[in-house]
């Protein structure tokens, strides 16, 4: 499984990283996280507002900060 967190570094994308790093830690899952700074990939992926959670390519919300146990459900839905 791959997390991409797409954001240009701002607060809120770098909260929803850690708590992204947090949900993986302790859903006990093997996944892979990368975060996507570049505006192109961000637009690619047809993401406007940031901060962005893509999971397997697909994106899973926009714009708006996840709890933990948000991304955690995301994460078992997969």
């Amino acid at each position: 499984m791959k997390i991409e967190i797409l954001g240009t570094g701002c607060a809120k994308c770098n909260e929803l990283e850690m708590k992204v790093k947090q949900a993986v830690a302790k859903s006990g899952k093997f996944v892979q996280i990368e975060k996507v700074s570049d505006l192109q990939k961000i637009m690619g992926y047809g993401v406007m507002s940031t901060p962005g959670l893509v999971i397997d390519g697909k994106v899973v919300s926009t714009g708006k900060m996840l709890s933990a146990n948000e991304i955690i459900e995301l994460i078992n839905a997969y």
